[in-house]
């Protein structure tokens, strides 16, 4: 049961617009914005920073919204399984690599692992795209968590993903107000 009267993230922004609209727009920049990723891709990465972060509200979103965008939906398990194993492109393993190892243990990222995602034939504004995505989701991660969010139901992801593809982030938050 959440904490406070906010029953979802929506709910939360619109309690405090003054607060949350730059979080709004940098949400629709980062995910919907130019970027090496796909929109799916992102939202892969989204969902896999929270599957990491055991916020099951954020997992699920996200999740549900790389699916409509016709990301496999069993690819996130995988990748949460074995990075090594999933059945993602090649190029992809040492970002999803990156990723983990941000989320986990930020403090520990070296050169090495920059040059390994430059070897995969990325560029450097590749790599601060998925650090962008990796830090915004372990934020959102952690207000979820703290605000205490359940995770919706099947139906309330499916609406909730058709919404966001459909409008983008910062449209469907400012439709709702």
């Amino acid at each position: 049961m959440p904490f406070f009267p906010q029953q979802n993230v929506l709910e939360i922004f619109q309690n405090n617009t003054s607060r949350y609209f730059p979080l709004t727009q940098f949400i629709q920049d980062v995910m919907r914005g130019e970027s090496a990723f796909t929109p799916g891709e992102r939202e892969l990465m989204a969902a896999y920073v929270s599957g990491l972060n055991a916020c099951d509200y954020c997992y699920g979103s996200h999740q549900a919204i790389a699916v409509d965008l016709d990301v496999d939906p069993n690819l996130l398990e995988a990748i949460l399984k074995d990075i090594a194993t999933a059945p993602i492109e090649k190029h992809l393993r040492p970002i999803f690599s990156l990723v983990q190892k941000l989320t986990l243990t930020p403090s520990k990222i070296t050169q090495a692992d920059i040059d390994a995602v430059l070897t995969a034939g990325w560029d450097e504004q590749a790599i601060k795209d998925a650090i962008a995505v990796c830090s915004l989701f372990n934020l959102m991660n952690r207000l979820v968590n703290g605000f205490g969010l359940e995770q919706p139901n099947q139906a309330q992801l499916a609406g909730m993903a058709q919404m966001i593809n459909a409008k983008g982030y910062q449209a469907t938050v400012q439709s709702a107000n």
